[in-house]
C-alpha cells in the first residue's frame, strides 16, 4: 500500500503525457464550467469587470477630457480614450488572474487538481478562457458607455470587432505573466503589489490616455516600445480610421512572444509548486 502511495506522484506525469487533444479539450471545458459556476455562486467577483469600465470612462472623460481635448470637446476625447481603455481593461483583469490563482493554492484547490489524471496546462488554460469571457463583458460595457457618451465608429463593425479581438488576444497573453507571478509570490497581496509597480508606468507611460507627441523625448521613446501603446494605437485606428498594419503586427508579435516565454514557465511552476 505504501509503495503504491509513493509511486502515485511520479505516475501522474506519465498519464498526462498520454492525454489526447480531444480529452484535453474536454478537461478544459469541464474546468472552465467549474470556474463559471464559482462566479455564479459569487457574483461579487464580477464587480471589477462590470464597474471598472463605467468608472474609468466617466472619470477620465470628465476629469482629463477637457484638459487634453479642450473644454467642451469631451466627446471628441471619448473617441481617443475608449480604444485605449480597451487595453487597460485587459491589464486589470489579467492582474486579477494572478491573485485568484494564488488564493486557489492557499485553499488547496490546485493541489486537488494536480492529483487528477489531467494535463496540467488544462487547469491554467481553463482559467484563461473564463477570464477572457470576463474581459469580453468588460469591453462590451466599455463600448456601451462609449456610445452613450458620443463614441462613433468611422470604419466598420468588422473593424470594431477586430479591435475587440486584438485586445482579447493581448489580454490573454498577459494572463500568463500574472499566472506565473501568482504561482511565484507567497501571498495575493504580494502579487497585487508587484503587479501595480509594473502596471502603473506601463499604463501612464503609453498612448492610452493622451497623445505621446507632447511628452518629454525620453518618455516618448519609451512609449514607442510600450506594447500598450501599440495596442491602443491599433484599436484607435481600427475604430477611427488610419494605418493599422504596423501597430497590429507589433501587438500580435508582443502577444506571441509573451505567451511563448511565460506559458511554459507557468505550467512548469504549476507542476512543481509546493
Amino acid at each position: 500500500m505504501s509503495a503504491a502511495t509513493a509511486s502515485a506522484p511520479t505516475a501522474a506525469p506519465a498519464r498526462e503525457g498520454r492525454i489526447g487533444l480531444r480529452a484535453n479539450l474536454r478537461h478544459i471545458g469541464a474546468l472552465a464550467r467549474r470556474n463559471m459556476l464559482q462566479i455564479k455562486q459569487d457574483p461579487e467577483s464580477m464587480f471589477d469587470a462590470v464597474l471598472m469600465p463605467v468608472i474609468f470612462i466617466l472619470l477620465f472623460t470628465y476629469v482629463f477630457g477637457g484638459s487634453i481635448a479642450g473644454k467642451g470637446h469631451e466627446k471628441e476625447y471619448v473617441n481617443y480614450l475608449v480604444p485605449g481603455l480597451m487595453a487597460m481593461m485587459g491589464l486589470n483583469i489579467a492582474m486579477a488572474v494572478g491573485t485568484g490563482i494564488n488564493d486557489d493554492f492557499k485553499k488547496g484547490v490546485m493541489d486537488r487538481f494536480r492529483t487528477m489524471p489531467i494535463a496540467r496546462s488544462s487547469v491554467l488554460i481553463a482559467k484563461i478562457v473564463v477570464e477572457v469571457g470576463r474581459m469580453l463583458i468588460a469591453s462590451s460595457i466599455l463600448l456601451g458607455m462609449g456610445f452613450a457618451l458620443g463614441l462613433t465608429v468611422s470604419t466598420s463593425v468588422a473593424h470594431l470587432l477586430g479591435a475587440v479581438a486584438l485586445a482579447m488576444v493581448f489580454g490573454a497573453s498577459l494572463m500568463w505573466i500574472f499566472i506565473l507571478l501568482g504561482l511565484t509570490m507567497k501571498t495575493a497581496q504580494a502579487v497585487q503589489g508587484v503587479a501595480m509597480l509594473v502596471l502603473m508606468p506601463l499604463q501612464f507611460g503609453s498612448s492610452i490616455f493622451a497623445p505621446t507627441t507632447k511628452m518629454p523625448g525620453w518618455l516618448e521613446a519609451f512609449t514607442d516600445y510600450n506594447p500598450l501603446s501599440n495596442l491602443a494605437d491599433a484599436s484607435r485606428n481600427l475604430i477611427n480610421g488610419g494605418p493599422v498594419a504596423h501597430s497590429v503586427w507589433m501587438t500580435l508579435a508582443w502577444s506571441l512572444g509573451i505567451t511563448l516565454v511565460t506559458a511554459p514557465l507557468a505550467v512548469a511552476k504549476f507542476r512543481k509548486k509546493t
